[in-house]
């Protein structure tokens, strides 16, 4: 019987549950944002933030509760000196969950998962929300801005080229010579 069983299986044995769930959370933190399946979403924000509230605490005792979880120590020191003092304020909640739709491949429910004050990443998303579609259309009128300068200064060098003194008809006649005469010269090795 499964009485007072908590959380979820995640189709794996309880030792591979546990090391996806730290390989999970230490991505979570090296990147701010991470996109899974919902349940596994759901699974990881129970242990990221109980991590996080121990980086708050910051004493030895909570670094060694983390270091049991995320073995890589570049990324504790990054949990304990960025993340955890941006929440000091706040006592949970340090991440979100956003529903991103099924997956193309077998229809499985995606999160992103990201952690709280941090921009919204657009390369997790597969559609921009309404501000990254603004900031888009800012940095594509300043492009455009840019570009026109440029044009205008092509059609000034064009201009030039057309002031340049045009060929005389003699040098236009010697070059049309010079050419009916090399081709003539062709012909002739083509016959032999």
């Amino acid at each position: 019987m499964r009485h007072g069983k908590r959380g979820r299986k995640l189709g794996r044995t309880a030792s591979h549950k546990k090391a996806t769930m730290n390989n999970l959370a230490t991505s979570l933190f090296t990147h701010g944002a991470i996109r899974t399946t919902r349940p596994k979403a759901k699974e990881l924000r129970q242990g990221a933030e109980r991590l996080i509230t121990f980086a708050k605490r910051g004493d030895l005792h909570a670094r060694r509760m983390v270091l049991r979880r995320i073995r890589n120590k570049v990324v504790v020191s990054k949990l304990f000196d960025e993340i955890a003092p941006s929440f000091s304020d706040r006592q949970g909640g340090y991440t979100r969950l956003l529903n991103l739709g099924p997956r193309r491949g077998d229809a499985t429910e995606v999160c992103l998962i990201e952690l709280v004050g941090s921009e919204r990443r657009a390369d997790f998303a597969d559609t921009a929300s309404d501000a990254e579609v603004q900031d888009a259309d800012a940095v594509t009128e300043e492009s455009e801005a840019v570009s026109e300068p440029e044009e205008v200064a092509a059609e000034d060098q064009v201009d030039e080229e057309a002031e340049e003194e045009p060929a005389s008809d003699d040098e236009v006649v010697a070059e049309a010579e010079t050419e009916v005469e090399e081709k003539d010269g062709e012909g002739e090795e083509k016959e032999k």
